[in-house]
């Protein structure tokens, strides 16, 4: 990339201090890392032209002029695609956010990623995960990076979609966030996309494990010791009235993978209307198994 494009990144207006910093760092990576890159690209099309001086001089000079033509056509492209990125991962910084601290390596694979990616939904989930590391550099590993590059819309939509039936369970010992799927033949589910199929295929692709159920454990030791247990669905909380001893109750067939887990805060998902009357009706007897 060339010294004016990567100013395209840092020409965006007053900035504040960590939007100031993360264009910065992105632009290291970008000259760090692409520049060699593009180079190298071009001393290929050089020597092709080279290779090919046994041929007439109109037919060298075309293959040169499509090859530039293709290659500033691409690079341009994939520039846009980062701008574009960065500029909505802006927004979302924090003012305690520390883009510096996020390693070098992570930038340079983040951006060998999402430059191909020209989808607007999915540029949207590649800037929160930007902006998630730059406000909290460790949250996203370059596995997670990795995995959201193979990543199909369909997938990506469909895993937003299991993610809208999500709990936290809060347990003083072992906090949970763990998608709730009861039962797969219920309408509530199939209405927003989630049956064995689905479950399966997300299982599949390393977001989700399915199990025959999960069971979720409250311990209360001491009687007279002040314990709070709730869970939390998308703002509202339940509190839980745990008995002393062991306390289980089924919380579903779904589990996060670890890529799930770091996804899941940054995937846009929404509460699904009805869902906390059925879970509690559910869980109380109410509601047909």
């Amino acid at each position: 990339m060339s010294k004016d494009a990567s100013k395209c990144l840092i020409n965006l207006g007053n900035l504040s201090k960590p939007v100031d910093t993360l264009i910065k760092e992105i632009s290291s990576a970008v000259r760090g890392f692409f520049a060699p890159f593009q180079r190298k690209r071009m001393a290929k099309a050089e020597a092709e032209k080279e290779r090919t001086k046994a041929q007439s001089e109109i037919e060298i000079t075309d293959l040169y002029r499509r090859t530039k033509r293709r290659w500033i056509e691409e690079e341009a492209q994939c520039q846009k695609n980062m701008e574009a990125i960065t500029a909505r991962a802006l927004p979302q910084l924090s003012e305690n956010a520390d883009p510096s601290s996020i390693e070098k390596d992570w930038f340079v694979n983040f951006l060998d990623r999402c430059r191909l990616v020209s989808d607007s939904e999915m540029q949207g989930l590649w800037a929160r995960i930007l902006a998630g590391e730059a406000n909290n550099p460790g949250s996203y590993s370059k596995r997670s990076v990795n995995f959201l590059s193979d990543l199909e819309k369909t997938e990506a939509e469909l895993f937003t979609k299991l993610c809208g039936f999500v709990w936290t369970i809060r347990d003083v010992k072992l906090p949970l966030v763990l998608p709730s799927v009861l039962n797969t033949q219920t309408q509530i589910y199939n209405d927003n996309g989630v049956n064995e199929d689905s479950l399966y295929h997300l299982d599949s692709i390393g977001l989700i494990q399915v199990r025959e159920m999960t069971s979720a454990l409250f311990f209360r030791e001491d009687p007279y010791r002040h314990e709070e247990f709730s869970m939390n669905y998308y703002g509202r909380t339940l509190p839980l009235n745990v008995p002393v001893g062991h306390t289980t109750f089924n919380a579903g067939r779904t589990r996060f993978t670890r890529i799930g887990q770091e996804l899941f805060p940054i995937c846009g998902s929404k509460p699904v209307e009805g869902f906390w009357e059925y879970v509690i009706e559910y869980w109380t007897g109410r509601e047909e198994k």
